[in-house]
């Protein structure tokens, strides 16, 4: 005869596997948009310029949904906005497969930043209710969804063969796919915050504070490794097989540092993270003045991808472990707001300052400030203890 324990442990079994199979298979979706929609848009005859800014507004609609999102899971429970996210990817894959107008175009880029902001901030927020340490729940779910992040760039390539239609519409299929693990989820309530939370902003509480300029440095690395690490090392003449080779390196090395950071016990968790943000700020403020040199280029993309990987998930965590279980939507929903902010504010930033010095020391600029979080939070390095 089944016991209620051994039900507990099944229960959350199927939770555990459902929100790793979900990430999976909307990253992998996600990660086919991502690479065949700008080829799209090239075919249609859309110039770099009119791309990027397509590009931005997508980034835009993801910033301003993440501010909103803390309140919405006081209403409605994190699996229907996983749900829905997996909808608005598949509309937004989906109708630019059948029309490359601008209109269409226009859509799809704002319901994707849409789908991004709430299936990152549903899942996370789901995992890290469970009863085990959020780290390592937030370890596992980034792993798997960035092996879905980098196996979705190459199904792209090989279905843009075709067309590039072809693999969006493949891409609006799996993600369509992907919403069926949703309905494994254990159906946890909306948030109830508690009627004595402290006064103030939740971002300037300490261990959310952390979490918060994590997320930013974080954020900060990707926009500019999705960005002008790649030009800087074709303005330094590395071969586009070089290129791609060095930028799938960092990728991997993020993954390397989400798993590492499960690891890292919670009394040492602080200063892991203040350490990682001066390792990602200085390695990133380097990538463009070495780029010269393949050898040196994959050194520092390996240390600044791997501190970047272990900041993000033990920022997060560290975040969700400060506050009452009840604030715990708020916490990853405002740590996933400065992350998207750096996302889109670090490129921009370096695009400013191209204009008046080299791309060089623009680079190192911004990768310099990226480590002044740390600077700040010096003294943070003991937390409050979890509620």
């Amino acid at each position: 005869m089944t016991t209620s324990r051994e039900k507990r442990i099944r229960a959350r079994s199927r939770d555990v596997v459902a929100s790793a199979a979900g990430a999976a298979v909307y990253s992998l979706s996600l990660g086919i948009a991502s690479v065949a929609l700008p080829l799209l848009a090239l075919r249609a005859g859309y110039s770099a310029t009119e791309i990027g800014a397509l590009t931005a507004l997508s980034a835009v609609s993801q910033l301003v949904t993440r501010m909103f999102l803390g309140p919405a899971m006081r209403r409605w429970p994190d699996w229907t906005l996983i749900a829905g996210a997996g909808l608005l990817l598949a509309v937004s894959s989906g109708i630019v497969a059948l029309s490359a107008a601008l209109v269409p175009f226009l859509l799809a880029q704002l319901l994707q930043g849409v789908s991004r902001a709430c299936f990152w901030t549903g899942s996370q927020t789901h995992v890290v209710r469970g009863s085990g340490r959020a780290a390592g729940a937030l370890a596992t779910m980034n792993f798997v969804a960035g092996i879905g992040l980098l196996a979705g760039p190459v199904v792209a390539g090989i279905l843009s063969e075709f067309t590039p239609a072809l693999a969006l519409a493949v891409a609006a299929g799996i993600a369509l796919l992907g919403m069926a693990p949703t309905f494994l989820l254990d159906r946890l309530p909306p948030f109830a915050p508690p009627a004595d939370r402290p006064p103030g902003r939740i971002w300037r509480r300490p261990g959310v504070d952390i979490g918060c300029w994590a997320g930013m440095t974080a954020g900060g690395w990707r926009g500019l490794l999705s960005s002008y690490v790649p030009v800087a090392l074709d303005a330094a003449r590395q071969s586009a097989s070089t290129i791609g080779a060095l930028v799938a390196l960092a990728n991997g090395a993020s993954l390397v540092g989400a798993a590492l950071a499960a690891r890292v016990p919670p009394r040492w968790s602080a200063r892991t993270v203040l350490g990682g943000i001066v390792v990602t700020g200085v390695a990133t403020a380097l990538t463009a003045a070495l780029a010269w040199n393949a050898g040196l280029s994959a050194v520092v993309l390996l240390l600044s991808g791997i501190a970047a990987g272990a900041i993000q998930v033990l920022g997060q965590a560290t975040a969700a472990e400060s506050v009452h279980p009840e604030e715990r939507g708020d916490a990853i929903a405002v740590t996933g707001t400065f992350r998207a902010a750096a996302l889109f504010a670090a490129p921009l930033a370096v695009a400013g300052l191209v204009a008046v010095v080299p791309l060089a020391p623009a680079v190192a600029l911004v990768g310099a400030v990226m480590t002044a979080p740390a600077i700040g939070l010096r003294h943070r390095t003991r937390l409050p203890e979890p509620s």
